[in-house]
């Protein structure tokens, strides 16, 4: 890395990161302003306003880091145009490729650190700010129910729980069923009781004082028991709290099993893996926004800080609406989970190449 190198990537790196800090504090003062007569009423301390924001911080950089790379990327190519420097360094022989070559370095390693970053550090963040929020402001409270669970195990067998309770493990008002393999409709076993235990040791679960019921074409049997423990359930008390959670909360491996969970119950996969791929696609935006940004300012033109800002902030917004319309196919199950992750990135990739190509070198 040469002496331009650094000059350029100083100016960069630098540009990138007070506008990164302008973005999030002026993120943060707009949710405060919107939440502010919830903290009031709540009577919150500064300690648990402080503690939320705290938390809420990792998501908010997150999404204000692709806008702070373009917008970085558009504000020094393009006053580095405006003084003529870029003229400059291509009469002295370097290209705008080699000119591009350590801000483009630069952007795919924020990139592989970003995957890392909103896989691991951010659901973290998010679980404990939305812990925060129920705990004070009850926000997302649906989201931690304890009453009338019902999980799906496999396809041919369902749970129901009345109650949960997480301190000691133990489900109240159980019913397990089991459907025939061939025909889904037609119940086959029943196990109902007033209380299921956790075995740490075992990692199993028993049920007390129940009740099976067997189901044949020459009737029904019961049989009563005092304790009897159940084998091949697929679940643990961890699954049972994860899935009152949001796939925000869950980091990318949690988020990887959740989904395996779902799939082997038979369970429409598509909305999370959605999610779960998009947690690697979309650490490339910072990537792609630069590819685009540079070659579009390096052109020597007439405009100010406010049009950069203004161009900077056209495009993100572009690119999060196709974004947002093409996760509702992939929700849905209209498109693939894999290519609606990437599909915003492809297409906004192949458009900052067109750029690149269309600009003199």
């Amino acid at each position: 890395m040469n002496r331009v190198d650094r000059y350029v990537l100083r100016q960069f790196i630098v540009t990138a990161f007070f506008a990164l800090i302008a973005f999030v504090l002026i993120f943060v003062i707009i949710d405060l302003m919107e939440n502010l007569d919830d903290f009031l009423d709540r009577n919150a301390t500064s300690a648990v306003i402080t503690a939320y924001y705290f938390y809420f911080t990792p998501e908010i950089i997150k999404l204000m880091v692709p806008l702070s790379m373009l917008l970085s990327a558009l504000f020094t190519t393009g006053r580095l145009s405006g003084l003529n420097e870029i003229t400059a360094l291509k009469a002295g022989g370097m290209s705008l490729y080699r000119f591009m070559a350590p801000i483009v370095l630069f952007s795919l390693i924020v990139s592989g650190l970003s995957i890392y970053f909103n896989g691991w550090v951010v659901p973290y963040a998010n679980h404990e700010k939305l812990q925060i929020g129920r705990l004070y402001f009850q926000k997302n409270i649906e989201f931690v129910s304890k009453n009338n669970i019902y999980i799906q195990d496999t396809e041919t067998k369902i749970l129901a729980i009345g109650l949960f309770d997480d301190n000691r493990n133990i489900a109240s008002r159980v019913s397990v069923q089991e459907f025939d393999n061939k025909d889904h409709t037609r119940l086959i076993e029943r196990h109902d009781a007033p209380e299921m235990r956790w075995n740490v040791k075992d990692r199993s679960w028993t049920l007390m004082n129940g009740i099976e019921r067997t189901f044949s074409d020459s009737g029904e049997t019961m049989r009563p028991f005092a304790s009897e423990a159940l084998a091949g359930l697929h679940f643990s008390p961890e699954d049972i709290k994860k899935k009152q959670e949001k796939p925000d909360e869950m980091d990318y491996t949690e988020l990887g099993e959740f989904i395996k969970d779902q799939q082997r119950a038979g369970q429409d996969a598509s909305h999370w893996l959605v999610d779960y791929y998009g947690k690697i696609a979309f650490p490339f935006s910072n990537f792609i926004v630069v590819l685009f940004g540079i070659p579009f300012s390096s052109m020597k033109r007439r405009a100010g800080l406010g049009i950069e800002f203004g161009i900077a902030m056209g495009i993100c917004f572009l690119y999060m609406i196709f974004l947002k319309i093409s996760q509702a196919f992939g929700y849905n199950g209209d498109l693939d989970p894999l290519l609606t992750a990437w599909l915003a990135n492809i297409l906004f990739l192949l458009a900052g190449i067109y750029n690149l190509w269309r600009v003199p070198k």
